[in-house]
């Protein structure tokens, strides 16, 4: 099992602070997201880009992955499994082990990951986070589109795969029952928490949706097409519209008794000019707003 130098993935210093590293986290998922990206091993880049990110994000993960860096490991290196010398953290270092639902953003996570942070492998019988004959916890990360549309998903937990049925619109924090399914014949408790989502934050049951628009589309208006958990929907822009100017979406969020929103923050970015004729564009705005 070889060392992830998962800060050169996203293309952050050791360093870096929480904003940065979502801003990192959030471009190169855009750039790779198979729906969109024609570039070829796209889909393996997206992969580990969300697998950087999901290390990185929590404090304990990061503080965990640092302490193995310190020791220096570096990209390529052979990393010893535990108990040779290499050190995963006591039984008290987690409350919980994690498991990952099988494809979307929380799936597909390296050897490496899951030695480090755990996959459904627990400490004792065999079960995450296992407590003695009674039931075991353990933490879920759910793709936001599984929450949304309710789907069934699969996860690996115990040596085996399982199917369990997300129900739409869980929140984070609530527990799904699996009868039987933990160490020695008692209940799996798994507590959901949405996976990272290289477009969408969750506020509540809103969704937040940073969208790009050309400067021109912000002055004219227009309609523009824009991504959400149902699909693609069509968005009116305002002419006038500002930088950071934001608009909802209604009922776009996360369903419940009251259904959540989608929060569209506006992001206005100039094209950069490639021809003589975008340049002698760009020339006369000068000249008209200078005027």
């Amino acid at each position: 099992m070889q060392f992830k130098d998962y800060y050169a993935i996203l293309g952050v210093e050791p360093g870096a602070g929480e904003a940065e590293i979502k801003t990192a986290y959030r471009r190169l998922a855009r750039k790779y997201h198979p729906d969109v990206s024609k570039e070829a091993g796209a889909e393996e880049r997206f992969k580990e880009v969300n697998e950087a990110y999901e290390a990185l994000r929590d404090p304990q993960k990061r503080a965990h992955y640092d302490q193995l860096r310190a020791a220096g490991y570096r990209p390529g290196q052979d990393v010893p499994p535990p108990g040779g010398g290499f050190h995963r953290g006591g039984q008290d270092d987690f409350d919980f082990e994690e498991i990952f639902a099988g494809g979307g953003a929380g799936g597909g996570f390296s050897d490496f990951f899951e030695q480090m942070f755990g996959r459904g492998r627990g400490r004792a019988g065999g079960a995450p986070g296992a407590r003695g004959n009674g039931d075991s916890r353990a933490k879920l990360s759910v793709p936001l589109e599984a929450v949304y549309k309710g789907e069934s998903i699969r996860i690996g937990v115990g040596g085996k795969s399982l199917d369990i049925k997300i129900p739409k619109g869980i929140r984070q924090g609530q527990v799904i029952r699996l009868p039987n399914q933990g160490a020695n014949g008692g209940n799996l408790l798994l507590e959901v928490e949405y996976a990272a989502h290289p477009d969408f934050e969750v506020d509540g049951r809103n969704i937040l949706h940073i969208v790009p628009i050309m400067p021109w589309q912000a002055a004219l208006g227009g309609t523009i097409s824009v991504a959400t958990l149902g699909g693609q929907v069509e968005l009116k822009i305002p002419a006038g519209s500002e930088a950071g100017k934001k608009l909802r979406l209604r009922g776009r969020g996360l369903p419940g008794a009251s259904p959540g929103d989608q929060i569209v923050e506006l992001e206005i970015v100039a094209p950069v000019p490639v021809s003589d004729a975008q340049r002698d564009a760009y020339a006369s705005l000068k000249q008209a707003f200078d005027a």
